[in-house]
């Protein structure tokens, strides 16, 4: 099922307010908006603080593309010896290490010892910010 709500075209300061009416464009639909490809698409609900220096935040929702290719750089989700976890793709020639966004966790280095796979690239993270949204 989808929905669409109202976007305004204009952008909104966080200050001083304005009637947004007056600047209402076509109807956004979110599945337009986050996903490029539904097939390999998926949604995971982020736990931990490894993040935060890039603003993904415990009880976010990030946006996983599984077809895109994880590049030096990217925010990517992996297993590491059965275990799943969202960090910088850091690859420099045959070395690989996932780097968090936080000074209180040091980089996993991938070492040929350990099970290693990337599950998908994230595109985009999705945050409540209401006290009464499900987090």
């Amino acid at each position: 099922m989808t929905f669409f709500i109202p976007f305004m075209s204009d952008y909104v300061a966080a200050g001083f307010p304005s009637p947004a009416e007056d600047y209402l464009e076509r109807p956004l639909d979110f599945n337009e908006l986050l996903i490029q490809n539904p097939p390999a698409t998926f949604a995971v609900r982020i736990s931990g603080d490894s993040m935060t220096g890039i603003g993904l935040f415990p009880g976010d929702i990030a946006i996983v593309n599984r077809a895109l290719q994880a590049t030096h750089g990217a925010i990517i989700i992996a297993l590491v010896d059965g275990a799943f976890t969202i960090k910088r793709y850091d690859k420099r020639g045959v070395h690989v290490q996932l780097q968090a966004e936080n000074p209180h966790y040091s980089p996993i280095v991938i070492r040929d010892d350990m099970d290693f796979e990337v599950w998908g690239v994230v595109t985009s993270a999705i945050r409540m910010l209401h006290p009464t949204m499900k987090r």
